[in-house]
């Protein structure tokens, strides 16, 4: 299972453990990652992503999940996240 954020595409960076004396050892920077259930309001049921804390602020910020959907890249946006986007879209369009 990758360790990586299904909204916003946030994975595992590397870098190095400097010691007081510079000695240099690699290690690895991990995305703090929730389980969380996010509720579209066009859609009427809610959806579970595996995704970073940072994203779910945005999420919040934007004005829940269909809104930050619309705005985000089809490129970060995991395979199940990128289906909810296609319903969100549909049902946008009907309502319109």
């Amino acid at each position: 299972m990758a360790r990586r954020c299904d909204l916003s595409g946030k994975g595992v960076m590397t870098g190095n453990n400097v010691s007081h004396a510079k000695n240099r050892t690699r290690r690895r920077f991990l995305p703090n990652l929730n389980n969380v259930t996010l509720v579209s309001e066009s859609l009427g049921r809610s959806f579970s992503f595996k995704i970073a804390a940072s994203t779910l602020r945005t999420v919040d910020h934007r004005g829940g999940l269909d809104a930050y959907l619309m705005k985000a890249r089809d490129t970060e946006l995991s395979p199940a996240a990128l289906k909810v986007k296609k319903d969100v879209m549909k049902a946008a369009e009907a309502a319109a």
